[in-house]
Formats: C-alpha cells, structure tokens, sequence
C-alpha cells in the first residue's frame, strides 16, 4: 500500500510513515550500500511515495544520518552518562580500564537486550566506512564526536605510557570485536555447539571487557618491550 500526503500528515500517521522509512534505508543501506540505494527503493520498501521521503528528510543524506542518529544517539547519551559517573566517582584519579570499557560497551548490550535491533547495525557502518563520498566526513563526526572525544581521552588515562596513535589502534580493535558480537551472535551458537547462550547481555558483557582489557595492555607491554 503507497501511503498518501494526506496519511501522512494526519494525527500519529507522520510518526509511523517516519520509522517505516527509517526502517526500509536502514535495511536497504545495509544490504546494498548508501550510492546503490536510490530513494525510490527506500519509498518502493517502505510503501510509501517519494513526497514522504522529501517531507520527512529532504535528502538522501539526511536520511542516512537520521538511520544512524536514531540507533546511536540513546546509547551515545547512555555511554556519556555512565562516563560522567564513573569520572564523579574517581575524581582526580584515573578509572581503570575496565571500568572505561564497561561505560563504552554496556549501552551497547542494554539495547540489545531491550530488543533494539542492532545486528545489522556494523554491517551499515561498514558500508559507511568503505563508500566514498565527502559527505561522510561531516557525519561520522556529528554522530560519533562528542562520545570519542570524551572515551579517547579516558582510555588515554587509563592506559598509561600508550602514545595517542596507539591508544586510537586499541579504541579501533575494541570497537571491532563489539561489532563482531552483534553481527555474528549465530557464529556463536555454531562454535559452542548450543552451548553458549548470545542473549546472556551479562555475561557478554564482562567476556568483552576482560577480552579487550587484556588485549590492550598486551599491546602496551609489547611496545614497551620493543622499545627496550
């Protein structure tokens, strides 16, 4: 069914014809990248017209970042909360690393466990990465900005002696196995046979902070080795 202007417009019809819209580019960007996916994909999936799409977001660009926005921005606000917490806890001392990594990753297994749907989420960022276009230097700072600014500077202190570029190596290969996590839950399920149990938000969650914990100061201890 094509939903009309009028629909659209109407009393909660505009918020539903939104997240239908929403819904379609994020799968749509995910499966086929942001230059192959025209809007009349996005209204054809959506079941809406193209007078939808341009009332809501203007542009295709507009688009792709309110898909990203919607997702990120509650688990950016999450992660700066428990951020600023645990920084109120240590005043002038530094968190350990654990603690840092447990501030970044746990929004991540809330949402999840809330039943956010976010497994193909490091699948569309992928496709961000790796597309050309100058447009995704203006977003990926406005979505990820404030939140590396304050984890970079956070990590830093709680790695001490890692020089910045090295601490922005070990932030690279945090954010990877976290994405790794949410997007191969079934490769999980294979590995152990059943046994392991991808829904257990707890359990995933102190296995990623004591997996990258440790491979992050490995990386420290091995520069300083070298060094000597």
């Amino acid at each position: 069914m094509i939903v009309s202007s009028d629909q659209m417009t109407s009393a909660g019809g505009a918020g539903v014809t939104k997240d239908r819209i929403l819904d379609a580019a994020e799968r749509l960007f995910a499966e086929h990248g942001f230059q192959a996916t025209s809007l009349r994909h996005i209204t054809a999936d959506a079941g809406v017209n193209l007078a939808a799409v341009n009332y809501h977001f203007q542009s295709k660009e507009s688009l792709i970042l309110a898909v990203l926005i919607r997702k990120l921005e509650p688990v950016n606000r999450r992660r700066l909360e428990l951020l600023d917490e645990l920084e109120a806890r240590q005043g002038d001392s530094a968190a350990s690393l654990e603690e840092v990594l447990r501030a970044f990753l746990q929004p991540v297994l809330e949402a999840k466990a809330a039943g956010v749907e976010l497994a193909a989420f490091p699948r569309l960022l992928g496709r961000i990465y790796t597309e050309p276009g100058a447009w995704i230097e203006k977003l990926i700072p406005r979505v990820f900005g404030e939140v590396m600014g304050r984890f970079k500077a956070a990590f830093a202190a709680a790695l001490p002696g890692a020089e910045p570029v090295e601490v922005a190596w070990r932030i690279h290969f945090a954010i990877g196995s976290m994405a790794h996590f949410l997007a191969a839950g079934k490769l999980l399920e294979l590995i152990s046979m059943g046994a392991a149990d991808e829904s257990d938000a707890a359990g995933a969650l102190e296995r990623l902070v004591v997996f990258t914990a440790s491979g992050m100061r490995a990386m420290v201890w091995r520069n300083k080795e070298t060094a000597g």
